[in-house]
């Protein structure tokens, strides 16, 4: 890691990210994961962008899925993040550990994370790193009537988690023919 590496990285710990976990589906799988790159890249019409990580089971059912469902997790949805930042789909069935209720096109909607919206995508940018831009326009919204009171779940209360997957598996590239797991 080069000297302006680990200084852009302090500079990206002072803005502390909100944490969302990102869910799809697509020919019968689920997936999810726990999410920091994410932002509102539109206004007219709205869009949002998220970045997942190369890999994870939830880059591999992504690129097949039209429709996707992003919770912004609140302060007390440490659970959640746990889940889905700690446990990876190529091992486990997150969805067997958490409430959800089926959405749009197959998608888990978390029964528990009462900030979310469901969207299409409209976008699939892959800038040759670690990660790959997905940006989505919605077509449902829940929020609750006082969102700001809940807050939301910093990065800094997440960052002991260990990953399901090492930065060292974000580097590799995925072979077009790996299969993309349950």
């Amino acid at each position: 890691m080069t000297d302006v590496d680990e200084r852009f990285n302090r500079l990206m710990d002072v803005l502390d990210q909100p944490m969302i976990v990102v869910t799809t589906a697509s020919a019968g799988a689920r997936a999810g994961c726990l999410v920091g790159f994410h932002a509102q890249i539109g206004i007219e019409p709205p869009t949002y962008a998220v970045w997942l990580s190369k890999a994870n089971h939830t880059y591999r059912i992504g690129a097949l899925a039209e429709t996707f469902a992003v919770h912004v997790l609140g302060r007390d949805d440490r659970g959640l993040a746990e889940l889905f930042g700690q446990r990876t789909g190529d091992e486990v069935d997150k969805f067997e550990s958490c409430r959800w209720t089926e959405g749009p096109d197959g998608v888990p909607l978390l029964d528990d994370c009462a900030n979310r919206f469901v969207a299409t995508r409209t976008a699939w940018l892959d800038p040759g790193t670690d990660h790959v831009c997905v940006a989505l326009r919605p077509i449902a919204v829940d929020v609750e009537e006082r969102p700001g009171e809940v807050g939301v779940l910093p990065f800094s209360s997440v960052r002991d988690l260990d990953p399901g997957h090492g930065a060292e598996e974000r580097q590799r590239p995925i072979p077009a023919d790996e299969p993309a797991g349950s």
